[in-house]
């Protein structure tokens, strides 16, 4: 049986130094910052431990134990075999994301997002200087699909990169494999570059199986890069280190042509933690989606028992439940309300797409306790 991982007290989350912990004054109960309440796994500490009683606290260079960590991760979780020569060094998604797409483009070409999305995709398109294209998500009863028809009517017009969010922030779903494989084959007809972000993938839940983007299908592989890192699986945000890959030996030149710097960027410690987490970590992450599913069983008891009016599916992964506020009667923007009222801080919906103005995203990476009481305030805003 897998022994859960139980969050730290309120107490000594207080005494965090990270954004979320510092963003609100102290009497507001902060879940909108996408970090676990959990300590990290001890092999991670281990290892970060052992660099800092070294004093190795130098330069990121060459890292092969954290492809091999990787590629044995994926082979072990996900049936998919990549490939440590393909892989690259960013310091983080977004700058991975970024970069890529820079070599991709040129200032002025057309990329897509799939709205309600994760809020940095918009400012990274922005980055870029590239013109946005939102191709939002099928929805029915808060359940999320890419819309393949409208995707094909933008590729035909010149889109030359999608970027996916897979599996997809907020709204907690994971892209099938028979859909991703059809999307590829669109993509390879109108010769669209698809970046995956796939930092959530290892937070899934059974009997959901995620299926990384180069793992689909040939044509994928001609069209797929993906991003991805441990920071969000194994809570690692703060030490900087992703990875890109490929399946392409045109797209490995291509994104061999990106400067030294991306690589140079990323910190040692985030390349030792993520190589411990990996390759050492598995019991802990196991723990971790053991609570987590616990949480977002728990959340669905606390809607229909305090508050039914709150629309909610229960997600595929991860830790960031997807609620719909819109018959609350709270107006614009609930969690404006919510803060005020209630003194508990969630991201509003309007933050991953124009049209989610009513909608929320709550982390539920926390204690049952700490989860209890933001619905508790949620209540006491009404």
């Amino acid at each position: 049986m897998t022994n859960s991982v139980n969050a730290m007290s309120l107490q000594d989350l207080r005494n965090r130094k990270s954004v979320k912990w510092r963003q609100f004054p102290s009497d507001v109960l902060p879940l909108p910052v996408a970090e676990m309440d959990f300590p990290i796994a001890e092999p991670v500490k281990c290892a970060l431990r052992d660099m800092i009683e070294r004093s190795d606290t130098g330069y990121l260079g060459p890292f092969p134990e954290m492809f091999e960590a990787f590629a044995e991760f994926s082979k072990h979780r996900w049936n998919w075999n990549a490939d440590v020569a393909q892989m690259r060094i960013a310091t983080d998604v977004g700058v991975g994301t970024v970069e890529v797409i820079r070599t991709l483009i040129n200032p002025g070409d057309r990329v897509m997002l799939n709205s309600p999305v994760y809020d940095n995709m918009w400012r990274w398109v922005a980055e870029v200087k590239a013109t946005l294209v939102d191709v939002p998500l099928n929805e029915s009863n808060l359940d999320y699909s890419l819309d393949l028809d409208a995707i094909e009517r933008e590729y035909q017009k010149g889109i030359k990169v999608h970027i996916l969010c897979h599996p997809h922030n907020p709204v907690g779903v994971i892209f099938s494999k028979e859909v991703l494989a059809k999307l590829a084959d669109l993509a390879v007809k109108y010769q669209v570059k698809v970046i995956s972000d796939e930092i959530h993938g290892p937070l899934t839940y059974e009997p959901n199986t995620f299926t990384p983007f180069l793992a689909v299908s040939d044509a994928a592989r001609e069209v797929g890069i993906t991003v991805t890192s441990a920071s969000k699986g194994f809570n690692l945000a703060g030490l900087k280190c992703a990875l890109i890959i490929t399946s392409s030996q045109e797209l490995k030149e291509k994104i061999n042509s990106m400067p030294i710097s991306v690589a140079f960027r990323a910190s040692l410690f985030g390349a030792v933690a993520a190589t411990a987490a990996f390759r050492d970590s598995l019991t802990w992450l196991d723990g971790v989606i053991a609570t987590l599913n616990e949480n977002r069983n728990l959340i669905r008891k606390l809607i229909d028992t305090q508050l039914p009016a709150i629309g909610y599916r229960i997600p595929d992964f991860g830790y960031l439940a997807w609620l719909d506020l819109s018959n609350l009667g709270l107006g614009e923007d609930p969690t404006k309300l919510i803060l005020e009222r209630g003194k508990l801080a969630i991201n509003g919906g309007v933050m991953y797409g124009p049209k989610h103005t009513s909608f929320a995203r709550l982390n539920f990476g926390t204690s049952p306790e700490i989860i209890t009481e933001a619905f508790h305030r949620i209540q006491k805003s009404l």
